[in-house]
């Protein structure tokens, strides 16, 4: 699977209806919502508000006042076909007084999207765990030496030592390996990393 590097903003006009398309890396459904709720005090006016995005195995669309499957579903059908998640793709629309019918509306929207996608950079997604692990002082360069190979996001010393790494999903090895040395696993989180 792969997702956007950096988050991107299109403009096309189609028969005098302005398209801008708004494409944001997202982890979670809270980040849909907040991000819809930021588009609409920043493009006021707009005549319809179109989305559709895939976080892991869900994916939503929606028309916002469209003829129903003219919007939405172009938008994410176009997500789907570039093989993206963890995605929001947003198409605000300014009505410009020439109506498309639902054949125009839905090669617009799945242009806007396709010229959109263009500009990005597309990365690879892959699934990994951050772990938080507790351990002593003693078993400091024994627990280095395991997780040598991942990523430490946070490092924390005082009484006992405090580690939260990333653990790629073909590493899992690496946690059974910390059991060894009496180190606690306090926490085991579900996350992603791109390539």
């Amino acid at each position: 699977m792969k997702t956007i590097k950096d988050n991107i903003r299109n403009e096309i006009i189609i028969k005098n209806s302005k398209f801008i398309t708004l494409v944001y890396y997202s982890k979670n459904e809270e980040d849909v919502s907040n991000i819809m709720s930021s588009i609409k005090d920043e493009y006021k006016n707009a005549s319809h508000y179109c989305y559709a995005y895939i976080i892991d195995n869900v994916k939503r669309s929606n028309d916002d006042g469209e003829p129903t499957g003219t919007a939405g579903i172009p938008i994410l059908n176009v997500l789907e076909k570039n093989n993206l998640t963890n995605i929001l793709c947003i198409v605000v629309r300014y009505f410009g007084g020439i109506k498309l019918g639902a054949g125009g509306l839905i090669r617009a929207y799945g242009k806007a999207v396709r010229e959109t996608l263009k500009l990005s950079t597309l990365v690879n997604i892959n699934k990994c765990y951050m772990v938080t692990i507790i351990f002593d002082y003693d078993d400091l360069k024994e627990i280095d030496f395991i997780i040598n190979k991942t990523i430490v996001v946070n490092k924390n010393f005082e009484e006992q030592i405090k580690y939260t790494i990333m653990v790629k999903e073909n590493e899992l090895d690496i946690i059974e390996r910390l059991k060894l040395f009496n180190a606690t696993i306090k926490e085991i989180k579900e996350d992603y990393f791109l390539d």
